[in-house]
């Protein structure tokens, strides 16, 4: 394939060439050995003088990305910040320093000198030897911020983290919150495990999954929507918590919180109900939080303080507080059915029905009104196949999503253990799907087959983590904390 390359790009390929015809390519070093960072640097020195520096012949051996070169001074980047550098051509032959000029921004060096300090009290290094360690043949942009270049950002990731450390500075939040996630789970007495991403059936969670052929099985498999059923047979088993942080897929639409592919952490303890899963998810928000130091956050114009109780509501309450509907004086469809033609809420042919009908209203009127977070609780049956019944409300569940901002964060089960009744609400799915809802879970007999062993009473909970970033680093979208979106091809 023929590649067209600018005058710029043309430039730095025949540098290269040059430094390979000279017995240099810097392509071919396979280390460099450093004894220090920018950051590091700057920190030991910065206290002392200009002229105690003057009199410093410690050894510093640092490398980095050139970002700027102005005559004999230059700024060079590194994973722990920048710091400049200078090169005194009194210490160095015509060819050497030729060969420093050659040099462009972008390329990557490694510099062996002594610290200094400049007349304005730049911390800076006085190199007496370079090594160009990789060529960069593509120009660094001049600029790389702003709305006009969001989409470019996501598609070239590498250019935007090193350009903008405020992107830089997200991902390393996002690697810190992993970490509080699995320090927080860890002192809560649960065990990390792998489940299958390869799954011969469709179950876990209401979504339109990915489908593969397995070659060496003959058989089709769906990239996992869930880590639900293989994590509750692990309790079956004898484990009593467990959890998985994993890339979950799901073949739907894109927008601001939505990415087919996503990072989930579910979690599942025996001998716990819905109201421990709450007290959990209180202290996972408040562990993440004061482990970046961000117990106060302001997200989307709305200040969220950690520190403070989540609200606990009922779905039908909040319903009946955002529109004036009260579900709880609607009891069949035929009401049900009634009163969503008479709010303009479209339904298909599966969602006729007083459950999902309550889902659609909670959707439309609820949702936006839960700024603060709010425990959402007592949800349909029609659309929790996996929750325990609620042991007083008829057609209710034990369940509860996390609403922030107007979103979902969590959502938890006290989990169904009945294998009968597991049987029965898969059925119920399979007619679901007859009528149109592509969304349906398969019959999973399997798992029935676990249940059927005895699964303890359970709590089980699942967390967005994508969004949770989000949450924390004031993000837009959410391709804005994924370091790989998918984006569409561009011609």
């Amino acid at each position: 394939m023929e590649r067209k390359f600018n005058d710029q790009e043309l430039i730095r390929r025949e540098k290269l060439k040059t430094l390979i015809n000279e017995g240099k390519n810097p392509f071919l070093i396979e280390n460099f050995k450093r004894n220090t960072n920018a950051k590091a640097f700057i920190e030991k020195y910065q206290s002392q003088t200009k002229e105690q520096l003057h009199e410093c012949h410690d050894e510093i051996i640092i490398a980095g990305r050139i970002m700027a070169i102005r005559q004999t001074f230059g700024v060079i980047k590194d994973f722990s910040g920048s710091v400049q550098f200078y090169l005194n051509k009194k210490n160095f032959d015509e060819k050497t320093f030729h060969e420093f000029k050659q040099l462009d921004i972008g390329d990557i060096i490694g510099l062996v000198g002594t610290p200094m300090k400049t007349n304005t009290g730049e911390m800076t290094v006085n190199v007496k030897k370079f090594t160009l360690l990789s060529k960069s043949l593509k120009p660094l942009p001049e600029k790389w911020h702003g709305l006009v270049d969001e989409e470019a950002r996501a598609r070239s990731r590498y250019v935007d983290l090193i350009m903008n450390d405020e992107s830089m500075n997200k991902f390393i939040t996002r690697c810190k919150i992993l970490q509080a996630i699995r320090n927080f789970m860890s002192s809560q007495g649960y065990f990390e495990v792998e489940t299958p991403i390869l799954q011969p059936i469709l179950g876990g969670a209401a979504a339109r999954p990915f489908k593969t052929h397995f070659n060496a099985l003959d058989q089709q498999f769906y990239l996992r929507i869930a880590t639900e059923l293989p994590l509750k047979k692990l309790i079956v088993g004898g484990f009593e918590k467990v959890y998985e942080i994993g890339r979950i897929f799901r073949n739907e639409g894109m927008d601001a919180t939505h990415n087919p592919e996503f990072t989930s952490l579910e979690a599942y303890s025996a001998y716990q109900s819905l109201e421990d899963m709450m007290d959990l998810t209180e202290k996972f928000f408040n562990y993440i939080a004061k482990a970046i130091n961000r117990e106060v956050i302001e997200y989307k114009g709305v200040t969220i303080d950690w520190n403070k109780p989540f609200k606990r509501a009922k779905l039908i309450d909040i319903i009946k507080d955002a529109c004036g509907v009260d579900f709880n004086t609607i009891t069949t469809d035929e009401e049900a059915i009634k009163i969503a033609k008479e709010h303009n809420i479209e339904l298909a042919d599966h969602e006729k029905n007083r459950g999902h009908i309550i889902a659609k209203f909670f959707d439309e009127f609820g949702e936006k009104t839960c700024q603060q977070p709010t425990f959402v609780y007592d949800y349909p049956i029609e659309i929790s196949p996996l929750a325990k019944k609620h042991p007083t409300l008829q057609g209710m569940t034990r369940r509860f999503e996390l609403f922030i901002c107007g979103k979902e964060f969590a959502n938890a089960f006290s989990e169904l253990n009945d294998p009968i009744d597991q049987y029965e609400r898969f059925e119920a799915q399979l007619k679901e799907r007859d009528l149109g809802n592509d969304e349906a879970n398969e019959m999973d007999l399997n798992f029935i087959e676990a249940l059927e062993y005895g699964l303890p009473p359970t709590g089980g909970i699942g967390y967005g983590i994508d969004r949770l970033v989000m949450l924390f680093t004031n993000s837009v979208t959410i391709r804005d904390v994924l370091l790989f979106p998918h984006m569409r091809k561009v011609d």
